[in-house]
């Protein structure tokens, strides 16, 4: 415990620079009493509506939320779901520099309408094709800018266009493998990975991955063991759901551990608060193992809330006492 309070006052002097698909993340809450005439769908009585960080945004917000120092790149629209992103960024002291305004493409918004804490239907509005050039230039010179007050990079990976090979090709340049270059991927984009220092993906990204269906724990393991050799990372940490995280590292070490979570309402943004613990734990000095822990323990409390949430460390040390206790 005195450990872990000692890196948790490390935070504020510890520089993430997080670069990633930005969204905003639209809650329309409500109640479901009766079956709409028109067709087979239930009619949600609208009771409140909510805007939150999303996507790579909700990975900054929790490292704000945790105490750490971070600089954010990525695009956004020139439109109103853009300027509410940017305002909610600057409301945490966050500074906005590296997020470039793109016209031609809009902000990114998921918006899921929840009834009676169940999910009814989520609307997607997004385009995929990767950012401009101009763009990723003006993205990589803002890294070029701050890389003397950062410690890791976070690649925040939705698919949504910022995460591109150019991108990682030019970071993986200019940093030389001398700052901890993590990535949270996605499925279709492991070839653009090969040199990165870390990776987070669940189980069905691991097995698409690593190219064997995941389905007991050896499979599990020749996973992890093909992934660190196909992308020669330093770790990969496959997040397996209430089964816990399962941590490879180089040397050939392998750990298992169970989930910290008492209950489990909405996984939303659980892997944006995982690669965000783990990576800021981990730069402010704690090795892999106990990365993954805290990170664990952070996966745990956000999974309790319903939509998007953050961890503060105060929710650590608390979650860290109450399985002591059991």
């Amino acid at each position: 415990m005195e450990n872990l309070i000692n890196l948790l006052k490390k935070f504020h002097q510890t520089g993430i620079l997080v670069i990633g698909d930005l969204m905003v993340d639209r809650y329309i809450m409500g109640k479901v009493s009766r079956i709409s005439p028109e067709a087979p769908v239930p009619v949600v009585e609208v009771i409140e509506e909510s805007l939150l960080l999303g996507g790579a945004a909700n990975v900054v917000g929790n490292i704000s939320s945790l105490g750490g120092k971070v600089f954010v790149a990525g695009t956004v629209g020139r439109d109103e779901m853009g300027r509410v992103l940017i305002h909610k960024l600057r409301e945490k002291g966050i500074d906005t520099e590296g997020i470039v305004v793109e016209g031609d493409r809009p902000t990114i918004v998921k918006t899921r309408i929840i009834a009676h804490n169940q999910q009814v239907v989520r609307f997607d509005r997004e385009m995929k094709s990767d950012i401009s050039q101009s763009a990723l230039s003006l993205i990589i010179e803002y890294v070029k800018d701050h890389l003397p007050e950062i410690k890791a990079i976070i690649l925040s990976d939705y698919c949504k266009g910022v995460i591109t090979r150019n991108l990682i090709k030019g970071l993986l340049e200019l940093t030389r493998s001398e700052i901890f270059l993590a990535v949270d991927p996605k499925v279709g984009h492991f070839d653009y990975y090969g040199g990165v220092s870390f990776i987070t993906p669940n189980i069905s990204e691991a097995s698409h991955g690593a190219g064997i269906e995941i389905k007991d724990e050896d499979t599990l393991v020749k996973a992890g063991e093909i992934l660190l050799q196909k992308l020669q990372c330093n770790a990969v940490l496959i997040t397996r759901g209430d089964e816990g995280m399962s941590l490879f590292e180089r040397d050939g070490s392998v750990t298992h551990t169970p989930t910290f979570a008492r209950k489990v309402y909405d996984v939303t943004g659980a892997g944006d608060t995982v690669i965000a613990a783990f990576t800021l734990y981990h730069s402010a000095g704690a090795d892999m193992k106990d990365a993954a822990m805290f990170a664990n323990h952070a996966a745990g409390v956000v999974v309790g809330e319903v939509g998007t949430a953050v961890v503060t460390p105060e929710d650590i040390l608390r979650s860290v006492n109450s399985v002591r206790k059991r």
